[in-house]
């Protein structure tokens, strides 16, 4: 088999070339792994490279690495200060390299959900931070070019690799090249395989060497979805006893793309709409009461929300004003509320200002408290 890529970094016991990542480091041969191996072997077939008996690629016929996947939010930046268009001096954000063997969704979320601590200088441009992900790196030599260049931009890294000798590069270059970073996957690894007594696979998800049967998790998946999709916006509501879960509430409260995310987490879900002067289905009424949930939103918030629905649809002047007008938008809202009054043990999620995946956490709180009788709801909370 080819051999893995030799890692090339500083020599710990010099001083030179500690935090200078343009110098020319001594070679230092960390061992490789028998999956990156196998990597390596595939990736010189498929590029052409000829391999002999023992599986070496020869000599002098090498073909380029295979590219990096690179995206980021802003184009790199140095950390100077720079001027706007307005002539007011701001500084230029700081980077974060997010590295991953597989998608670079963990990783990358990761992040995402650790700089959600951070919008209060965010916003303002205070403490402003460009991220860069680079997904599918499974080669040691890729992997040090992204190093190198972090050092090179003073970035911060975040990565997620599987496979432990590529974790471990990545940890020894980033500590001698003086680069702060953060294994995110590693310690929740090793935590799960200590609490199992199973050693993890050390393979990236997606890899070809995880084979994953169809579970009847993933067909109940899919017929959830099959069933939302059917179920929108108040269609065949004699199905409603069917559903897990059933949604109510006036329109644009984000019922459907909220039904649709709690269907790929396996639960059939119904929304029904609530329009004034449109009777209710009888069936709505008739499902178990702990299935269903209100959703409500602020009247100010809905009209823009309206407003901008029918200026997309072109509607006409006449039902604009039946549909975004402020008089109509509240007193649908209170058509709304009247309903979930009768109906108290209907909890009523204020989604304002929430993301999808915010008010499906709620909803799948109470859902389940309610299912396993962890806790009792408070009638009629809006939460």
């Amino acid at each position: 088999m080819i051999a893995c890529p030799i890692l090339s970094l500083p020599n710990l016991n010099s001083t030179a070339s500690t935090s200078d990542p343009n110098s020319e480091p001594q070679a230092r041969k960390l061992k490789s792994s028998s999956q990156l191996n196998r990597w390596s072997r595939a990736r010189a077939i498929r590029s052409g490279r000829k391999l002999d008996r023992s599986g070496q690629a020869v000599a002098g016929v090498k073909s380029p690495p295979p590219p990096v996947h690179f995206q980021s939010t802003e184009s790199s930046v140095s950390l100077e200060t720079e001027k706007t268009s307005d002539g007011v001096e701001k500084t230029a954000g700081k980077s974060i390299y997010m590295i991953s063997d597989g998608t670079g969704w963990t990783v990358e979320h990761s992040v995402n959900a650790a700089l959600g601590q951070f919008e209060h200088c965010l916003v303002d441009r205070g403490c402003a931070v460009n991220t860069h992900l680079f997904s599918g790196i499974d080669d040691v030599e890729q992997l040090m070019e992204i190093i190198k260049q972090a050092a090179k931009e003073g970035a911060m890294v975040a990565y997620t690799l599987a496979d432990p000798s590529m974790a471990e590069s990545a940890e020894q270059a980033c500590n001698i090249w003086g680069i702060p970073s953060t294994d995110i996957l590693g310690p929740i690894t090793e935590a799960i395989a200590s609490h199992l007594g199973v050693s993890p696979s050390g393979l990236p998800r997606g890899a070809s060497g995880r084979n994953f049967p169809l579970s009847d998790e993933y067909f109940k998946r899919i017929e959830a979805i099959e069933f939302t999709i059917k179920q929108d916006d108040g269609a065949l509501p004699k199905n409603l006893i069917n559903a897990d879960i059933v949604l109510a509430g006036v329109s644009r409260t984000g019922k459907t793309p909220l039904s649709i995310y709690l269907a790929q987490k396996g639960y059939k879900v119904a929304n029904v709409p609530i329009v004034m002067g449109v009777e209710m289905p009888k069936t709505l009424f008739q499902v178990d009461p702990e299935k269903v949930f209100g959703l409500t939103v602020n009247s100010v918030v809905l009209q823009a929300i309206r407003r901008a629905r029918a200026k997309s649809l072109g509607f006409g002047a006449e039902v604009r004003s039946n549909y975004s007008e402020m008089d109509y938008v509240r007193e649908e809202l209170e058509f709304a509320g009247r309903i979930f009054a009768q109906n108290p043990a209907w909890p009523v999620i204020e989604v304002t200002g929430k993301a999808i995946e915010e008010t499906a956490a709620v909803v799948l709180r109470l859902y389940h408290d309610r299912k396993n009788r962890c806790s009792m709801p408070r009638i009629s909370k809006r939460y």
